[in-house]
C-alpha cells in the first residue's frame, strides 16, 4: 500500500506574525518557517502506518517556492520515503492546490492521502475535500483514530455529541485532527538520511494544471488590542459588568 501525504510551508506556530504596512498580507520577511503542524501529523501517521506494515512507501509533496524542498526534507527525515516537489510562485488557493494534488494521485495512485485537516496560515480546510470530490475518492475528515483492514479505512472523528466511527474504501483521503497523534522529533542519523532520498521535482504545466488565482484578498488587519481589565469594588458591580458590557450572563 502507497501513502500520500503533505508538507505545506508556513510560518513556524510559535513566532509572532506582523501585518505588511499596506494591509495586503503577512510579513514573512526574516521569519522561520515550518512544515504546518497538522501535515506533520499526517506524515507521523503515515510513518505508523508503514511500520506497522500496512504500507510499503510513504510519499511526500509539497507546493510552493524552491525553499519548499527544506520542508520535504523535514519529512523525509521524520521517516518518509521519497519526495514530490512542484514549483509554483504566486498565491496558491485551496482549488489550485486540489487540482496539482489531483495530478499527483493519478500519477502516484496512492491507496490513502492524508492531510493536514487545515493549515495554520488559512484555516479554510477546503484541500482535503476538494481533492477527493476531484478525484472520485472516498473521504473522511477530522480523523482522530485511523486503522487501515481488509481494504478500508476505519476513521473515528471528533463530533458534536461525542466520537463517530467511519468505515470507507480504499483509495481514500483522510485528513487528520491534532488528536490523531503525537508527532516525532527527526533524529540527527535521518536527518542525513534524508538528504540523500530523491525529491521528483514538477511544474503545475507539467501536470496541467492551472494555478490562477480565484479569490483577491481585500484587506488582512491585526487582532485587536485587548483592552486593560477593569477593578471592581463589589459584586453587585461585577454581576452589573457581566450582564451589561460583557453580556455573558443573562
Amino acid at each position: 500500500m502507497k501513502v500520500l501525504v503533505t508538507a505545506k510551508r508556513v510560518v513556524d506556530a510559535n513566532v509572532s506574525v506582523r501585518v505588511l504596512s499596506d494591509n495586503s498580507g503577512i510579513d514573512l520577511s526574516n521569519v522561520k518557517m515550518a512544515v504546518n503542524p497538522f501535515d506533520e501529523i499526517a506524515i507521523e501517521e503515515a510513518v505508523r502506518l508503514r511500520e506497522a506494515g500496512s504500507a510499503e512507501e510513504v510519499v511526500v509533496a509539497s507546493i510552493g517556492i524552491t525553499n519548499c524542498q527544506e520542508q520535504i526534507r523535514t519529512a523525509l527525515a521524520l521517516g518518509a520515503d521519497r519526495g514530490i516537489f512542484v514549483e509554483a510562485d504566486g498565491d496558491l488557493q485551496p482549488l489550485a492546490v486540489a487540482k496539482i494534488l489531483k495530478a499527483i494521485v493519478d500519477k502516484e495512485s496512492p491507496d490513502i492521502v492524508i492531510l493536514g485537516k487545515q493549515a495554520i496560515d488559512g484555516d479554510n480546510s477546503q484541500t482535503g475535500p476538494m481533492l477527493a470530490a476531484l478525484a472520485g475518492l472516498s473521504q473522511v475528515t477530522f480523523a482522530s483514530e485511523l486503522t487501515v483492514e481488509d481494504g478500508k479505512a476505519v476513521v473515528t472523528r471528533e463530533v458534536d455529541g461525542g466520537l463517530e466511527t467511519i468505515s470507507v474504501p480504499l483509495p481514500a483521503v483522510v485528513t487528520a485532527d491534532l488528536r490523531l497523534n503525537e508527532p516525532r522529533y527527526a533524529s540527527l542519523p535521518n536527518i542525513m538520511k534524508a538528504k540523500k532520498k530523491p525529491i521528483d521535482s514538477y511544474t503545475p504545466g507539467d501536470l496541467g494544471v492551472d494555478v490562477a488565482p480565484r479569490l483577491t484578498t481585500l484587506k488582512v488587519e491585526p487582532p485587536p488590542e485587548r483592552a486593560a481589565g477593569v477593578i471592581v469594588e463589589t459584586a453587585e458591580e461585577l454581576v452589573d459588568k457581566l450582564k451589561n458590557e460583557a453580556k455573558v450572563i443573562e
